[in-house]
């Protein structure tokens, strides 16, 4: 309280009431008009939902150009007879399903699907089994094994096709070859100039050894990664239960590998079956067409024969069948997944 110079009292403001009860004392908001926060219009945020479509257009773009496209191309040609004549004239002459029903009681058809599904589970079976027996190799070596060990893996499966084909021909060819000069070496008999492409048994085995070669790195490394995520507790576990190593393989790897065994295993069917620069570049098919898998009875039947509507129809069926085996893969897939 002031006392002015009359004597009058008056109070302070610090003296009011409401501020001996204990009111805040913030200053009250300003009464002028607010001010409200407009985004600039040199930026534009984009509706919620639309950036991961707008991130994978371009992707999506490019496979509907590159694949897409050639694809419906490719089942517009299956219902056209188109031979020589009909490519030099430019004539486009439709023939319904007649290239199909043509295939399919061709007996040359069915000996290629069957050489073809029986050359890709040898192959399959070989490569995941060998891949994985160097996958669980590599796991349990050194550091400096394992380091030359995996490259060396990397060095096979960096080899060019052409480059590795070409190498394998030299391995076995009859008269400078050295495979015939080893098994001369070891003493075997009939090996002075045999030709291995005589027949087209013999040539797919050559060619499923070049393939199991080329695909092993991919298996065995894979396999090594999917090995390190595996916890050290569950093999000490097996171990004090006296497991051995195949038990353990079967009751702690096995399991916990089974989505990475599923998805190689599928890989390796798709990569198999559609194989064509290794079994045509090795001996283009032959000898008398008899190593021909289903990609290169296509080749052959367009590019060799002429007979591009056919040979549209062959890789239809080619497609299909990939399909039929994916759609297998996938139901186990979702029955993993309802499991879990």
């Amino acid at each position: 309280m002031t006392v002015d110079s009359q004597g009058t009292a008056t109070a302070d403001p610090q003296d009011a009431p409401g501020r001996a009860a204990g009111k805040s004392q913030t200053p009250p908001p300003p009464s002028g008009p607010k001010e409200v926060l407009k985004p600039s219009r040199g930026r534009r945020s984009l509706p919620s939902g639309w950036l991961p479509y707008l991130l994978v257009a371009p992707a999506l773009l490019s496979m509907a150009v590159l694949l897409l496209y050639p694809l419906i191309r490719n089942v517009i040609l299956s219902f056209q007879e188109l031979n020589r004549k009909e490519f030099i004239t430019r004539e486009t002459v439709w023939t319904g399903f007649d290239n199909y029903t043509e295939l399919l009681g061709d007996p040359d058809f069915w000996t290629v699907v069957v050489r073809s599904v029986v050359f890709t589970a040898v192959n399959v079976a070989l490569i995941m089994a060998i891949g994985t027996g160097v996958g669980l190799l590599l796991n349990r070596l050194g550091k400096k094994m394992r380091l030359v060990l995996s490259l060396a893996l990397m060095f096979a499966w960096a080899m060019p096709i052409v480059a590795s084909v070409t190498v394998f021909r030299w391995l076995f060819d009859e008269q400078f070859g050295v495979v015939n000069w080893l098994m001369r070496t070891l003493g075997f008999d009939g090996y002075e100039q045999h030709n291995w492409f005589e027949t087209g048994f013999s040539t797919l085995v050559i060619i499923m050894i070049l393939l199991v070669w080329g695909s092993i790195p991919f298996v065995a490394l894979n396999m090594y990664a999917a090995l390190t995520t595996i916890g050290s507790e569950l093999y000490e576990a097996a171990k004090m239960d006296g497991a051995s190593g195949w038990r353990t393989f079967w009751a702690v790897v096995f399991p916990n590998l089974k989505s990475f065994f599923m998805i190689t295993t599928f890989l390796e069917i798709i990569w198999i079956f559609k194989a064509f620069a290794q079994v045509y570049a090795m001996n283009q098919g032959g000898p008398d067409r008899g190593s021909e898998t289903l990609p290169v009875f296509a080749y052959i039947e367009g590019v060799g024969q002429f007979h591009y509507g056919v040979a549209a129809a062959i890789s239809i069926l080619t497609i299909v069948m990939l399909i039929a085996v994916m759609s297998f893969y996938f139901r186990l897939i979702l029955k993993q997944e309802e499991e879990l």
